[in-house]
């Protein structure tokens, strides 16, 4: 098989593995984190939070595979924006981590806040809100930024090389800015996880157009006549 037919079904199997694991992971802890009573709640049912951890770090790996992934075809286009596309994804993946960090952080703190009480209760609570707003922060703000960046800088060499259709790819660029936009309202909206529902519409674009877009690298691949294009030295060898 071709090299680049691998690279784009590898590509493609990794959008939809990262988008799968995120979607299960936040289904799997539903409204865990939610009310004033949600250390009492994670301490009788911790298995949901530990699952939940799981699929966010796959989520993660994921997340970063496919800027990886796609690297060694989009060099060949321009190296500077596949390598950004690359260190941006890994950024976002590490922001993602540290907010499993958060979530596991808590799941620890819920069985201390069992017999805790008087000053030391409020002690759990202050320390528990603030391990919720950073794993927001990490999770819904600065992860998300990071996507934003990394993924625009593929997008724009898919759609300057026109390896997949530059309706795909705009679309892909137009949902980032959106997301963007939700990221940075979220970050000046005061706490991170109460703004999610009104702004999930904005996420909406992005996450159906890597859908369309992983089954058009599984389907279709990247366009013959875009690598075809490229000087001899330059294309990916085939097998």
């Amino acid at each position: 098989m071709n090299p680049n037919r691998k690279i784009a079904i590898t590509a493609g199997v990794l959008f939809i593995l990262a988008t799968a694991a995120s979607l299960v992971g936040s289904a799997v802890l539903g409204t865990a984190l939610d009310g004033p009573d949600y250390l009492s709640r994670i301490s009788v049912d911790g298995n949901r939070l530990l699952v939940s951890a799981l699929l966010s770090f796959v989520a993660a790996c994921g997340s970063a595979g496919i800027a990886i992934a796609l690297y060694p075809v989009l060099r060949k286009f321009n190296e500077g924006l596949a390598l950004g596309s690359v260190g941006f994804r890994l950024i976002e993946a590490v922001f993602y981590i540290v907010g499993t960090l958060c979530l596991l952080s808590l799941f620890a703190l819920s069985r201390q806040s069992a017999g805790a009480t008087g000053q030391d209760a409020n002690d759990v609570e202050t320390l528990g809100h603030l391990l919720l707003t950073a794993k927001d922060l990490a999770g819904f703000v600065f992860g998300v930024l990071a996507f934003c960046i990394g993924g625009g800088s593929y997008y724009v060499v898919f759609y300057r090389s026109r390896l997949i259709p530059r309706w795909l790819s705009a679309w892909g660029l137009i949902a980032m800015v959106t997301l963007f936009a939700a990221a940075i309202i979220t970050l000046f909206d005061g706490e991170p996880y109460s703004v999610s529902g009104s702004l999930v519409f904005l996420a909406f674009p992005i996450a159906l157009q890597e859908m369309v877009l992983a089954v058009w690298l599984i389907v279709k691949g990247f366009n013959p006549a875009a690598v075809a294009s490229l000087p001899a030295s330059a294309q990916v060898e085939r097998a």
